[in-house]
């Protein structure tokens, strides 16, 4: 058996993923099957985020949405996901890789619509501000010093 991983290597299998969403209800039922493992944060990295994300069959990655200020870059290591976006679907395959730009109003999701587990490993920047929004619910998100704050499209909280 391998030893234990050190700083700066860390063993994601060694760390509790977070299970479900924060979105408020009920935009998180899609995503309660979605495992996440936040990489970053333990070694340290402030500049950008890193999570291996799994995704059991029928779950959701996030609600389809958009960031003003953050780019977001998404590789599939096992399995296949179907990428919903502005443009249409496309099945990505363990290899493949998508990515979206700051700013760029195209709203995407991942999907798994296989019969098997999916890996994501997902990486994002990390704006000292953001806004997101979510073309298909009346929900945005606003974040300040790591806070997030879903609000209705009208500015109302949750």
């Amino acid at each position: 058996m391998p030893a234990s991983a050190k700083p700066p290597a860390l063993d994601p299998a060694r760390l509790s993923p977070r299970v479900g969403s924060s979105y408020p209800a009920p935009f998180d039922r899609p995503c309660r099957q979605r495992e996440k493992r936040v990489l970053g944060d333990p070694l340290g990295l402030t500049q950008f985020g890193v999570n291996l994300t799994a995704l059991a069959p029928g779950a959701w990655s996030a609600q389809r949405h958009w960031h003003r200020h953050e780019d977001e870059f998404v590789f599939v290591l096992e399995g296949e996901v179907t990428l919903i976006s502005d443009a249409g679907e496309q099945v990505l395959r363990a290899g493949m890789a998508a990515g979206f730009p700051a700013g760029v109003e195209d709203g995407h999701h991942l999907v798994n619509c296989s019969d098997r587990p999916a890996k994501v490993l997902e990486i994002g920047s990390r704006a000292a501000e953001e806004f997101a929004d979510y073309p298909d619910i009346d929900m945005k998100v606003e974040v300040k010093d790591r806070t997030f704050r879903f609000l209705h499209k009208n500015g109302d909280p949750y």
